[in-house]
């Protein structure tokens, strides 16, 4: 019984370990700022040009009638 308690206090604390490594790890002056908002761009916009969205379906080739 104390073996299952202590592997599963070693568990716990593996977890915490890592959980603190990953939030404290980051960036060594904090996170960045975030920019001002400006007029009315929405966040699309601020994320530059996007790619044209494919098309739904393929074009289909001309029907040809029977011989």
């Amino acid at each position: 019984m104390g073996i299952i308690l202590l592997e599963a206090l070693l568990a716990l604390a593996l977890l915490l370990f890592i959980v603190w490594w990953t939030m404290f790890a980051g960036r060594k002056r904090g996170e960045l700022p975030t920019p001002p908002p400006s007029g009315e761009q929405g966040p699309s916009a601020a994320a530059g040009p996007t790619a044209p969205s494919p098309p739904t379906h393929s074009p289909q080739p001309p029907h040809e009638p029977p011989q």
